[in-house]
């Protein structure tokens, strides 16, 4: 059994973008109000008293957008203060972070995904749903912030979209070649988005590898990153390219992490939404966190019978949460 010691921590289901495919146009998304958020003092709790004993080590900061989270930076600096944790990082839209990225960097934060799927700013538009003046220049302003700060490594997040953003494949490879960067191309998953995802398929990792080796040719790196990623990289480039495929390429045996919504339901897989916990309800209800900890163990012993291979025993049909409710 692989070792799960990786928790995604999602602090915010809003975000200020609508990207096609987290938040599809038209999907019918209730946003958890407030006072059902967890609280710091609950997170931090349950980090302290219930992960960490029982072997969570590694932890992501997610949304939504996790920047618009109150306090977040107070938030980032108790985390990275626990002696157990090992490695902190965030996934972000970038739209904020230029102002953020050097205090992010002081509360202890090391390592920041930043989502691009395009070099383009009209279809930059088109994937995050805005109808207004560009946002691309912010996102970008925001990557080379977090640049400037020292975040290392810096990653890229595109998930690849088949006839919006698949044209784009070599210039986005390309920023590894000069840059110290890690893009990660990750393949269109059918989460909350039914309609686009029928409409547009998704294109495997290895057609994307296709691509890139037949340009600059491609070899696999020693740099491994803590996901599922396979890792590759240009011959001669600074940085390395990451390939996510869930869809082509089912690597449940080696996963390695859960997810914690904001609203505090425990979720052993992605796309599967069997087997989730509570443990925001049972922690206000008086549950003791000894209780909280037997109950995550548990999940975890089962967790090698809940995961995407094992599907068809529990989702069928459309899943109850978009990808920006999960936390991605």
């Amino acid at each position: 059994m692989n070792k799960v010691d990786y928790l995604r921590i999602s602090l915010i289901d809003r975000c200020n973008f609508r990207c096609q495919y987290c938040m599809p146009e038209g999907a019918e998304i209730n946003y958890v109000l407030q006072q059902n958020l967890l609280t710091h003092n609950e997170l931090l709790t349950l980090l302290k008293e219930v992960f960490i004993p029982v072997g969570f080590t590694q932890f992501r900061l997610t949304g939504g957008e996790p920047l618009l989270r109150p306090g977040v930076i107070d938030l980032v600096e108790a985390i990275a203060s626990f002696p157990e944790t090992q490695d902190l990082s965030m996934t972000t839209n970038g739209f904020l972070l230029a102002g953020m990225a050097k205090d992010l960097y002081k509360a202890g934060l090391r390592r920041v995904n930043i989502s691009l799927d395009s070099l383009d700013s009209d279809t930059f538009n088109i994937i995050i749903g805005n109808r207004g003046r560009s946002r691309w220049q912010l996102v970008w302003n925001g990557i080379q912030a977090a640049y400037d700060v020292g975040f290392d490594p810096l990653k890229i997040n595109v998930v690849v979209i088949p006839g919006v953003n698949d044209h784009e494949v070599l210039d986005l490879a390309a920023l590894t070649i000069d840059r110290n960067w890690h893009v990660r191309f990750i393949e269109f998953m059918p989460i909350g988005n039914d309609k686009l995802f029928d409409d547009r398929g998704w294109i495997s990792s290895e057609e994307l590898r296709q691509k890139i080796r037949k340009r600059w040719g491609l070899t696999e790196s020693s740099v491994k990153g803590n996901g599922p990623a396979d890792v590759f990289q240009i011959p001669g480039a600074k940085g390395t390219l990451g390939f996510i495929s869930q869809m082509s390429e089912c690597f449940c045996d080696r996963c390695n992490r859960m997810r914690l919504s904001a609203d505090g339901w425990l979720r052993p897989c992605l796309l599967n939404e069997m087997g989730q916990i509570d443990l925001k309800s049972a922690l206000r209800s008086g549950v003791s966190v000894e209780e909280l900890r037997q109950q995550v163990e548990y999940l975890l012993g089962i967790k090698p019978e809940i995961n995407f291979k094992q599907r068809e025993s529990g989702t069928t049909g459309s899943y109850g949460r978009t990808m920006s409710q999960i936390g991605g």
